[in-house]
């Protein structure tokens, strides 16, 4: 079985804090470890009254989070698991702690008897299963999303700026808007950048879209525009969803009992069209004496539904005659968009929180490799310097622990795409996004589920010629790394859709050529040389031990003879390209040797004969 990435991490933090004296810096340490063995962090975020935590409530399932102006509005709150349902642990300011509890029905109090000004924030403990993979943050509305810096950001989502607060994921509630303009474009990617966030760890949400009056259904513009919304922030984003809130809320955390349901009744034996003009203006529509459903119903439907949502379950209620509270709630929940109203154009909420669950052990072991390689930076005297000097090494991205970190490569490589350090063409950008978005080969790569692991290889190997010309470009640049990154999670594709055609018991299914003679001395002199990458140098490895001469260049076993001349062209050129830097003559003439042998294979093997 593999090691994964968090077990890597783990592993060094471990090694680190056993050698470290401090006890400040072995804390700090053991935070990250204990990340690591954390429910992912998932921050909900957004402006004032954009229905943050009306989605928090469907996203709960409960309707614990406040949706109106109390105390608990201004402070962060985390919905945590526990067996103790309804403890509410309030972190003060000063490291102080007080205990409240949930009022019955799963609600915060208005009041929690501390002064609001004190609170760091509140813990909220819920017995949910789902909570037991996923910690959800609820933080207060912002009245713009621009933060000065990381530190500033994170105090004004997270509570503070310290690193316990770090989410590792994000969900950000938009308002409806007709079109996103430059300045809150600028705005979002400046905020999701200081956070940490990235295309790989943040949904951004298209809230309360049925809150335009000119439109009786409200979903094809939504769609439209969270399309369009992708196409506009797809760099800082892993989608862009509509979604009704109020409509999952009550579906999910709120369902419409008895009275409610016989008043929906009532209004769908009204004319059509008198109740169109009652729903008109909601004033009306709650005080009306003539409607013969009473008012505080009435309020109710209002406040629960809203008019959208009335019209929606009116209109069930009159296709079916009559409507179980069962029937109507999942009626509900299909019409909030929560899973599924994106299908035609983007994802939903449900299938976003799904992509950050399935990738929960590589977004926290992401979140641990960027906070340990800030305490590597930490001022120390002494043995401490020494071991976090240690741990700096170790996580350098040359260095072998970061080349196990494989299932974070596509991750760094979409962050830096965001962040302008790896430059794309817009066919190379598309073909990021695939590889960071979806999880399986096929849709990875752009080809129907149903694509077999030929044509799977296929597409793969034709991206991966594109990567490597892109890493010899950019050699010994930030670019060249993370181009590199790419193509080994290209090669890795196409190595396991080549094992997954090979048929039982077979070699793979190509021809496999006998390994080359190469000169050992000469590899020895390269890989004894620091001006020599970790990369190339495990190229030397493979050329030394490869069993043919597909494995000798770094190729999945069995490669036809014209891509093997591609992996033999792009190795002389790595190679060519150190023979250019300022090496002894030992050193300069062994590199040439490797150029001469690649050249030769490439030479013999061109024209796939």
């Amino acid at each position: 079985m593999s090691t994964g990435p968090a077990d890597l991490l783990r592993r060094l933090c471990d090694t680190t804090s056993a050698r470290l004296s401090s006890a400040e810096l072995r804390e700090r340490v053991a935070q990250v470890r204990a990340g690591l063995d954390a429910p992912l962090r998932v921050a909900v975020a957004g402006a004032v009254s954009s229905g943050k935590s009306t989605l928090v409530n469907a996203l709960l399932g409960l309707p614990v989070a406040p949706v109106d102006a109390g105390e608990c509005t201004f402070v962060v709150t985390q919905y945590e698991y526990g067996e103790d349902d309804g403890r509410i642990t309030i972190e003060l300011l000063d490291g102080g702690v007080a205990h409240s509890r949930l009022l019955p029905g799963h609600r915060l109090p208005s009041e929690l008897g501390v002064d609001v000004a004190r609170i760091r924030r509140l813990r909220v403990s819920l017995d949910l299963p789902s909570l037991r993979t996923i910690t959800i943050i609820d933080t207060p509305g912002m009245n713009t999303v621009t933060a000065a810096n990381e530190r500033a950001a994170r105090s004004m989502l997270f509570g503070s700026g310290d690193e316990d607060d770090r989410a590792q994921a994000m969900i950000y509630v938009l308002r409806y808007v007709q079109k996103f303009d430059d300045t809150t474009l600028a705005e979002f990617r400046g905020l999701t950048d200081a956070c940490g966030m990235s295309c790989v760890n943040t949904l951004a949400v298209l809230g309360q879209v049925d809150r335009r009056g000119d439109e009786g259904d409200p979903w094809p513009t939504a769609r439209r525009l969270a399309a369009k919304g992708y196409e506009d922030l797809r760099t800082s984003v892993f989608d862009v969803v509509p979604v009704i809130g109020l409509l999952a809320e009550t579906a999910r955390a709120l369902p419409l009992g008895g009275e409610e349901v016989a008043a929906l009744e009532t209004l769908a034996g009204l004319d059509e069209d008198d109740l169109e003009d009652y729903l008109l203006d909601l004033d009306d529509f709650r005080s009306a004496p003539e409607i013969p459903v009473p008012a505080e119903v009435r309020h109710r439907l209002v406040e629960r539904l809203h008019r959208y949502g009335i019209t929606s379950a009116v209109e069930a209620v009159r296709a079916a005659g009559i409507l179980s509270p069962e029937a109507l709630t999942s009626h509900l929940l299909e019409r909030s968009g929560y899973s599924s109203a994106g299908r035609a154009a983007t994802g939903s909420v449900a299938a976003g929180l799904a992509h950050f669950a399935r990738r929960a052990d590589q977004l926290k072991a992401l979140d641990a490799l960027t906070r340990l390689r800030a305490l590597a930076r930490t001022p120390a005297m002494g043995a401490d310097r020494a071991t976090l000097d240690s741990l700096a090494a170790q996580l350098d991205e040359n260095r072998p622990i970061a080349t196990s970190l494989g299932g974070l490569r596509i991750f760094t490589a979409a962050e830096a795409l965001g962040r302008g350090t790896l430059v794309l063409n817009e066919e190379m950008t598309a073909e990021l996004l695939r590889l960071a978005r979806h999880d399986g080969p096929a849709e990875q790569l752009g080809l129907p589920a149903t694509a077999s692991p030929e044509q799977i290889a296929a597409a793969a190997t034709a991206a991966s010629m594109r990567w490597r010309t892109l890493a010899m470009m950019s050699e010994g640049r930030a670019g060249g790394h993370r181009a590199r990154d790419v193509l080994t999670v290209l090669e890795d594709l196409v190595s396991a859709a080549l094992e997954e055609q090979a048929p039982p018991g077979g070699d793979g299914g190509g021809e496999r050529l006998p390994p080359v003679r190469v000169d050992p001395a000469a590899i020895e002199t390269l890989r004894a040389s620091p001006m020599v990458p970790a990369d190339d140098r495990r190229a030397l490895e493979l050329l030394l031990s490869g069993a043919e001469l597909a494995t000798q260049l770094g190729a999945p076993p069995g490669t036809p003879r014209a891509e093997i001349a591609g992996y033999a062209a792009a190795l002389s050129a790595r190679f060519r390209a150190i023979t250019h830097r300022p090496l002894p003559l030992r050193q300069r003439r062994a590199a040439e040797t490797l150029c001469e042998a690649y050249e030769t294979i490439w030479s013999h093997h061109a024209d796939g004969s």
